[in-house]
């Protein structure tokens, strides 16, 4: 009889075991755009990966269009545990983690390929410790926001003095602030939630954004001139909180990175391919395309990334603007 209960016992642990290994989990991951995004490609597409290297018990739940809150919020919300996932720009990072205002200085980055290498390097790395260490968000994925183009409502922008009078918003960061203000706007910060109907409402008269972004908010249909001045290079880290992550299983740890890895390179490339068709597509949808000469743009600048230099740190930016593959 005492065999028979110790086998019993036995048996009801390796049940409870089992049903534990078995237990599934949904992953809520906020988007500040919508399910045909270049950032939901990335999104999706890890999702998809979680769910085959896991068997199905972990997948996500993504909400789309800042629907768990602004970017800032939503960073904020993942170090607190309120939110379990998110990819985002970096644009309001450099708020937490001054080393991420390096993404808010223009002209750093020549090519895509000069972001990818940097970021995939042990520069990015360092970033995303930092970021873990200091507010609990853990970088899985450098993805991709794009390179940042001019819209506005006032006129083709050819030189900087073309600027001048527009009233410019730029996302929360004081770099940004003082880049548009050297380039001869009136700049302004304003949270992403209300651009669009400021712009409608001729609050402000002119943003930035990447192509893909641009045309997925319905920007054209607030904004005649689309002016690619690709002043800033913008990622868009995919983001768990750190203590969600840790409480996984180091099984599940590797699946989420492995997810996340397979995942990266493809949202990349989508943003690119997005980037040019889009660009056809505002066209034909009566924006008047600019492809300014960007040299006097760069030149006016200069003075913002010596001034910022060593808030964000001189090494981190001689290291991005020296990066060498």
């Amino acid at each position: 009889m005492r065999d028979f209960i110790f086998a019993t016992a036995a048996a009801c642990l390796l049940m409870v075991g089992s049903a534990s290994a078995q237990e599934t989990r949904v992953i809520d991951v906020s988007l500040p755009l919508g399910a045909e995004s270049h950032h939901a490609v990335g999104v999706l597409k890890f999702g998809e990966e979680l769910s085959r290297l896991t068997d199905g018990r972990m997948t996500i739940r993504p909400h789309y269009d800042n629907a768990l809150g602004g970017e800032r919020e939503v960073v904020e919300g993942i170090g607190f545990g309120l939110i379990d996932m998110g990819i985002s720009s970096t644009g309001p990072m450099g708020g937490f983690v001054d080393d991420f205002m390096l993404f808010d200085l223009p002209y750093i980055f020549t090519t895509p390929e000069h972001a990818y290498g940097f970021l995939d390097s042990e520069h990015g790395d360092a970033l995303s410790k930092k970021l873990e260490d200091q507010v609990g968000v853990k970088i899985i994925g450098w993805m991709e926001n794009g390179y940042r183009h001019n819209t506005n409502n006032v006129r083709p922008l050819n030189t900087p003095e073309d600027l001048k009078g527009i009233r410019h918003r730029t996302q929360e960061s004081r770099v940004q602030v003082d880049t548009w203000t050297a380039l001869g706007a009136n700049a302004s910060p304003m949270a992403w939630t209300e651009v669009f109907t400021a712009l409608q409402q001729g609050v402000m008269d002119s943003q930035e954004n990447p192509v893909p972004t641009i045309y997925d908010v319905k920007f054209y249909e607030v904004q005649k001139y689309l002016n690619l001045t690709g002043h800033v290079y913008s990622p868009a880290p995919l983001m768990i909180g750190a203590r969600l992550f840790n409480s996984l299983s180091e099984q599940d740890q590797a699946a989420v990175l492995e997810a996340a890895k397979i995942a990266t390179p493809i949202q990349r490339e989508a943003s690119q391919r997005l980037e040019q068709e889009y660009i056809d597509k505002l066209e034909k949808l009566g924006m008047v395309v600019t492809r300014p000469d960007t040299a006097a743009f760069q030149a006016r600048v200069q003075p913002v990334i010596e001034q910022w230099k060593s808030a964000v740190g001189t090494d981190l930016v001689d290291a991005a603007i020296n990066f060498k593959q």
